[in-house]
């Protein structure tokens, strides 16, 4: 199961890398009737186009939206570093001294242990 899913967001992440081969595939699978309806030149008798006047029009169309979406996300990005930016300044203080007569030592034995385990009251039984 693991590896079913492995491979399927693999897959997943793989597929806008490989738009152009979309269009490309969708264009030669809908060929005749691009040809037939589309194209530019499908009134003339000898149609050296063959419908390629609407694939570079979708690969261009393909390339312009990819270069949108990256200066989206660039901007965004720049976006993100400016608003995050912080100008503290940070001075050093002097270091706390530690006292020599402090009280609580844990150099020295317990004076008593408390062998009584903690009972909470019992008013909300």
């Amino acid at each position: 199961m693991k590896k079913y899913l492995i491979i399927l967001l693999s897959c997943i992440i793989l597929v806008p890398s490989f738009g152009s081969v979309f269009v490309y595939v969708s264009f030669k699978l809908e060929q005749q009737e691009i040809v037939k309806t589309i194209c530019v030149q499908r009134k003339m008798v000898f149609n050296s186009c063959n419908g390629r006047c609407e694939l570079q029009k979708s690969l261009k169309k393909y390339d312009d939206n990819e270069k949108k979406m990256q200066d989206n996300l660039k901007e965004k990005t720049e976006l993100v570093y400016i608003l995050y930016t912080s100008n503290n300044t940070f001075k050093l203080i002097a270091p706390i001294g530690i006292k020599a007569d402090f009280p609580a030592r844990f150099d020295n034995k317990p004076i008593s242990v408390s062998t009584d385990t903690f009972r909470p009251p019992s008013l909300f039984i």
